[in-house]
């Protein structure tokens, strides 16, 4: 076993750099809400600081465990999400919000096996891949093993329905494959089979659906003003009132129920009126910088295990953080995709900080 050589301490800082700013926004974007709903200003602050608590206390028992054991653990990983994931088809263990299933609620404890699932998947598949490796160009007992356990998640994930995790999943999945050196015209024959799903969706063939409206309110928000394109006008507005430096923290005004659920999805928005330019492009930066010690981690790993868990923790994240700031920008349509590390949200935050110990235990490892 190779000797351990210390963590990465710029990923560390850079997380714990976007945990901070996280809070501080929360708490920002939320009080008065808050104080409207629960008569207590510092409830979400609360909740968060919970969570943070937990993904602290979990990141570090990760750190601690040598990442090649965690391998040992995929299987079982595997098992109990796909049984979280059917168990939210069941109305008695779920709750339906905005017409969709995505909360499991099991007594006190309420969590989305999704945010679960992204993080399960990867590990099935950097391992799958080191153990097949020498198949991986044989479509039957190579490849197809692994395009099963994808399609598995995506549909259990897609009829929740919650197609924006499902093609994070594709997405950062097609392109380990890509990397391991599967045959391009496999993930081409499987990206087309996946259209008519996108099609049946996303165009509404069966009926006028969610994702057809927003897709509608992206190409022209102002077609419905009050209405499917108001959430993203009423971000446009706040972005331009940021300016160069922002107003300050707290002295937003959209959030001052204009700006629907500003301390979650479009916390990003809270950021460019409060903090400006200057603060988005540093939230952008923090994030090109986690990205970038991510692949350098991937890159410089001892085993291929290592390379590409590393490799679909830090796709995973980026391409999240990508989504969220496209969408709040307007440069996307809207998905219900958090900002990781700054987003209001229990099941995303944890998930997301052990996967920072993931990344940082195979940071221990690298040549």
């Amino acid at each position: 076993m190779p000797l351990k050589k210390g963590l990465d301490p710029i990923v560390l800082i850079t997380t714990v750099l976007l945990i901070g700013i996280g809070i501080v926004m929360i708490y920002s974007s939320s009080a008065i809400i808050a104080m409207e709903r629960y008569n207590d200003p510092y409830f979400f602050l609360k909740r968060q600081a919970i969570w943070v608590a937990m993904g602290s206390i979990l990141m570090v028992l990760i750190l601690r465990l040598d990442y090649r054991i965690i391998r040992k653990l995929t299987y079982p990983a595997i098992f109990i999400t796909v049984v979280l994931l059917i168990l939210l088809l069941i109305p008695q263990f779920s709750r339906e919000i905005g017409g969709a299933r995505r909360w499991l609620h099991l007594g006190p404890i309420s969590f989305q096996p999704s945010e679960l699932a992204k993080s399960t998947l990867i590990l099935y598949i950097a391992h799958s891949l080191v153990k097949n490796g020498d198949k991986l160009q044989d479509f039957t007992f190579g490849y197809l093993p692994n395009l099963a356990i994808l399609g598995l998640f995506f549909l259990l994930i897609f009829f929740q329905p919650d197609l924006g995790t499902a093609l994070i999943i594709l997405m950062v999945v097609f392109t380990l494959f890509f990397v391991a050196g599967v045959r391009f015209l496999y993930i081409f024959f499987s990206f087309l089979m996946i259209i008519p799903f996108l099609c049946v969706t996303v165009l509404g063939v069966t009926g006028v659906t969610y994702q057809k409206i927003r897709i509608l309110a992206f190409l022209n928000p102002w077609d419905d003003p009050l209405g499917s394109g108001f959430q993203i006008i009423q971000s446009f507005l706040a972005l331009g009132r940021g300016n160069i430096l922002g107003l300050g923290i707290g002295e937003g005004k959209q959030k001052l129920f204009y700006l629907p659920e500003p301390h979650t999805d479009f916390i990003f928005s809270v950021i460019g009126e409060e903090l400006g330019f200057v603060g988005t492009v540093s939230i952008i930066i923090l994030f090109a910088i986690l990205i970038w010690r991510g692949v350098r981690i991937s890159i410089r790993s001892q085993d291929l295990f290592g390379t590409y868990l590393s490799l679909g923790i830090t796709m995973m994240i980026g391409i999240q953080a990508i989504i969220n700031m496209g969408v709040v920008v307007g440069l996307l349509p809207t998905k219900g995709i958090p900002l990781p590390f700054i987003s209001l949200g229990g099941s995303s935050l944890i998930v997301s900080m052990i996967s920072i110990g993931m990344l940082l235990n195979i940071s221990e490892n690298v040549v």
